[in-house]
């Protein structure tokens, strides 16, 4: 199925980290808190490195941790990026550039995958920047709101942390200006916003751009139902909106994409219970990846090799027809992504047709 499937779009990722890594800086990286005296190569997650990173850089799969890594060094970080990446499958990284550290820009990661790459503009270090250089409550909300719609010329996404969203309406001119007074007054140099009435008011800006827009969900924090008055509110204005909800709260994110129009989720893991709830137009593949490029190997694999298991099976059991199946996963892995994020088709991006 993934040959006619084409290339993935990963809707929702971050860059990689550019230098040479030992096994401890690289375990770190690896999702998970380990154990005393254990390893997170005895992970879900370390077994898919162990079994589909090596045979990208000339390795026997299952190949043990040490032997990799030095295989890795090997090669310098660069090359070992590019041969990882390239594996993947992936035609089109959505790049949320706000994750803090020394990641490669959406620029360098589309160049080494040989894919087309487009930036998705992080709301809080926005405002960040925008703080550290006004002087005054005035300029600051004026500096704000030209960054925002600034960024919307060359970026095709924003993303916001979802919990500070609140009710469904734009907070109050007297309210933003009051918050933004404090924060301006107590904040220090490079300090990211936590004010949920200057978040809600940044991400009305974002609304007000047309750009879709990603709100990122803690594990821990509250569901998607949270943000169902924000949702309600913006039907209609020409927004899209996708949840990434993370495993804990998909159901709650499949079933608002059922029933709000504009609403979409953005998923890295097996998308079978997310594709018996939300219309298959609705869902995306947005893998998370952070830092190490296996682990857009791992993902972009497991999600490939779970969806072609879905497929497979409704296809056997006579519930879909063989084409239908395809159209599902094509819609899944990149057509969903490319129509909300109003991408290029895949042969008229950079690379398409390699």
């Amino acid at each position: 199925m993934a040959g006619a499937r084409g290339h993935l779009v990963d809707a929702y990722c971050h860059g990689v980290l550019p230098g040479d890594l030992g096994i401890g800086a690289f375990e770190a990286r690896l999702p998970g808190a380990v154990a005393p005296r254990t390893t997170l190569f005895d992970s879900p997650v370390g077994f898919a490195v162990r079994r589909w990173c090596p045979p990208l850089l000339g390795l026997e799969a299952h190949c043990t941790p040490a032997r990799y890594l030095a295989r890795r060094r090997e090669l310098g970080a660069y090359e070992a990026a590019r041969l990882l990446l390239r594996g993947t499958g992936i035609g089109a990284y959505l790049v949320d550039t706000g994750e803090p550290g020394d990641l490669t820009p959406p620029k360098e990661l589309g160049a080494a995958g040989r894919a087309a790459a487009y930036e998705i503009v992080r709301l809080e270090p926005l405002v960040q920047q925008v703080a550290d250089t006004s002087g005054t409550v005035d300029g600051f909300l004026a500096n704000l709101a030209e960054s925002v719609h600034g960024a919307a010329f060359s970026a095709v996404g924003f993303s916001c942390a979802a919990e500070p969203l609140g009710g469904g309406r734009a907070p109050a001119p007297a309210e933003v200006r009051h918050a933004a007074a404090y924060w301006l007054a107590t904040r220090r140099v490079g300090e990211r916003p936590t004010d949920p009435v200057l978040l809600r008011h940044l991400l009305w800006h974002a609304v007000a751009a047309g750009l879709p827009l990603v709100l990122r969900h803690r594990q821990d924090g509250p569901g998607p139902d949270a943000v169902a008055p924000f949702l309600r509110a913006t039907e209609g204005l020409g927004t899209d909106v996708v949840l990434l909800p993370g495993p804990a709260h998909e159901g709650a994110a499949a079933r608002l994409a059922a029933d709000l129009p504009h609403v979409y989720l953005g998923i890295g893991s097996d998308p079978a219970a997310v594709l018996a709830r939300a219309p298959f137009g609705k869902v995306l593949y947005a893998g998370g990846a952070v830092g190490l490029p296996e682990l857009y190997v791992t993902g972009s694999r497991g999600f490939l090799a779970a969806l072609d298991r879905l497929v497979g099976e409704r296809v056997a059991a006579g519930e879909w027809s063989a084409a239908d199946g395809q159209r599902v996963a094509a819609l899944v892995g990149e057509g969903n992504a490319r129509r909300v994020y109003r991408l290029p088709d895949d042969a008229d991006r950079p690379g398409g047709g390699r």
